[in-house]
């Protein structure tokens, strides 16, 4: 008796395969576009959080070139310098939210006003608590229309993505903890702590304090040259005056030649240490109650060699006054400045700028130590931050050594200043610097 065998249709063979196929692909697919919108949303993070960084930085940028932190507090015109409509905060926001708009987040530029939690794409807030010594800077971005791909499967078309960041701008004149600060791109010039608008009071006192907040804004006399046509030599070195500043010696360790971020188009060129000092961008840091050293060495030339490496700096001609200026429409606090027709950056006059080669810092030092006159040695006390060739001021500096210059900050350390010094982003005399994200 044959058994009977059952008989499998031959077309079922393989569906297996296929349906796990055709699974495969969807699931692929999904993967696929949830990969994509995972990318998205990280691209569009680091995008958001790079245009926070950038405009709060600027922010606090702008509130340091604009003085807001040397004011006395108890200045009567103190609100109105800070947010009287067009105080340094207006300025600031105005600055952070054009920094703001110029980065794209997913692909298109930002927009917005900048206003506090005005709920836009771009939110300016500042801490008014924290001033003047530490005027903080706070950008909130976000975006709420990134376009999705899997996530439509599940009934969602768009992504929200934000960034936070904070930036601080130091003085430690108003802060009673004085911690240091240590700039960088400082000039090669050490002035004694005399007030030249009231000598022989001094600019800061001994615990770091500003002496004179009206010193701000002043540009009375030319910043003069101590040493004369023959240099320093022979010692002692001639006393301290108000206003007159000693050359600092271009040894290692104190205001070593620039090795890069100098100047190409000068004219004469520049030839020695010195000019090379003072047109490029020293990178070594100096520190307040640092040691620094006045160049002692007969040097004959220095008050033309002073004139030349100015008008390189600040791009300044012997017949036309192209270097950047302070706007005469912002002569007092707060200040603001225009590019001039030789700006490199701009390439025309009469547009606002917030970085400037005419922007400088120089350190102050504590004249009343004993010795300094024979060996040049002296402490840094503080700084001064000033704007060369201000407010159209017909006469270049003269080969004497005369450098017209307008004071923008004061930052005092004093002698007790204790703790590790703050580093700043860039050459301002006060310090700027991320403090959020860490």
């Amino acid at each position: 008796m044959r058994i009977p065998t059952t008989h499998r249709p031959q077309r079922e063979k393989g569906i297996v395969i296929l349906l796990v196929a055709v699974m495969l692909l969807f699931v692929v697919g999904a993967i696929a576009a949830l990969a994509i919108d995972v990318v998205t949303l990280y691209t569009a993070r680091s995008e958001a959080q790079l245009a926070a960084d950038s405009a709060a930085l600027a922010g606090a940028r702008a509130l340091v070139n604009s003085g807001i932190t040397s004011v006395d507090p108890t200045d009567p015109g103190y609100a109105t310098m800070l947010s009287g409509g067009s105080g340094a905060e207006d300025q600031a926001r105005i600055i952070a939210t054009r920094v703001a708009t110029g980065n794209k987040v997913g692909g298109q530029f930002l927009s917005g006003a900048g206003a506090c939690a005005g709920g836009g794409e771009i939110s300016v807030c500042f801490n008014d608590s924290t001033f003047p010594s530490n005027p903080q800077v706070t950008v909130t971005i976000q975006r709420t229309d990134l376009p999705t791909f899997f996530a439509r499967l599940l009934g969602r078309t768009v992504l929200a993505v934000s960034a936070t960041a904070t930036a601080e701008a130091y003085n430690p004149s108003r802060d009673p903890a004085k911690i240091p600060v240590a700039p960088t791109c400082v000039k090669p010039w050490l002035l004694p702590n005399l007030d030249p608008s009231n000598p022989p009071n001094t600019i800061f006192d001994s615990a770091g304090n500003i002496t004179n907040p009206a010193l701000l804004g002043w540009s009375g006399t030319p910043m003069s040259l101590a040493c004369g046509g023959a240099g320093c030599t022979p010692t002692p070195l001639p006393g301290p005056s108000a206003w007159k500043y000693y050359p600092g010696d271009d040894g290692p360790g104190f205001f070593p030649p620039p090795t890069s971020s100098l100047p190409t188009t000068c004219s004469p060129v520049l030839s020695s240490n010195y000019q090379q000092s003072i047109a490029g961008c020293i990178p070594v840091p100096i520190a307040c109650n640092a040691t620094s050293k006045i160049d002692i060495n007969a040097y004959a030339n220095r008050g033309s060699e002073t004139a030349d490496a100015v008008n390189c700096l600040t791009h300044a001609t012997a017949t036309l006054q192209d270097a950047d200026q302070i706007d005469l429409g912002y002569a007092t606090v707060p200040f603001q400045f225009d590019a001039g027709t030789n700006n490199p950056i701009t390439g025309a006059a009469t547009k606002r700028v917030l970085v400037s080669s005419s922007l400088v810092t120089v350190p102050v030092f504590d004249h009343t130590l004993a010795g300094w006159q024979t060996t040049g040695d002296v402490q840094i006390i503080g700084f001064v931050q000033l704007f060369l060739n201000p407010d159209s001021i017909a006469a270049l500096p003269t080969p004497s050594g005369n450098v017209n210059a307008k004071v923008i900050n004061m930052v005092g350390c004093g002698t007790g200043a204790t703790g590790t010094p703050i580093l700043g982003n860039g050459a301002s005399a006060v310090p700027v610097r991320l403090v959020t994200p860490p």
